[in-house]
């Protein structure tokens, strides 16, 4: 999940324990949990930011190997994830309240310097996109 502004800042977390930064994260509550609804949810959870309008689900997945140090987060034997790419656009930056149990901070940061501070390749591809789109 990438919230960015119609000024070009995204909005970036640093995990809590590990001290990388990235966008919105999270995964679907099985068995019956669609990507949207999720990608929703997991905004309101972590940044507390609400909105109905500025939605955009890019159809994009990705599938990436999960590092064994993340492994623990998913079923016994599971070593790829696959990750759906959406967006939020909001008029301009807004207060962040981050759940401590996952993140420790948040900044806004222009798109081109945000895509150097993530450490996920498929974070930094999705900024990469975001920071096209506006142009």
């Amino acid at each position: 999940m990438v919230v960015y502004t119609e000024q070009g800042e995204t909005l970036l977390l640093r995990r809590t324990g590990n001290a990388f930064w990235q966008s919105i994260t999270g995964g679907m509550q099985w068995p019956c949990e669609e990507p949207e609804t999720a990608a929703r949810r997991e905004v309101l959870e972590e940044t507390g930011i609400a909105a109905a309008e500025g939605w955009c689900d890019h159809q994009i997945s990705r599938r990436f190997h999960i590092l064994p140090e993340y492994r623990y987060c998913y079923g016994p034997g599971v070593t790829e994830n696959v990750e759906h790419f959406f967006s939020l656009r909001i008029p301009r930056r807004c207060p962040v309240q981050v759940n401590p149990a996952e993140h420790d901070l948040s900044r806004w940061e222009q798109l081109p310097a945000a895509a150097d501070s993530v450490w996920s390749w498929t974070n930094r591809v999705a900024l990469a996109q975001i920071a096209q789109e506006l142009v």
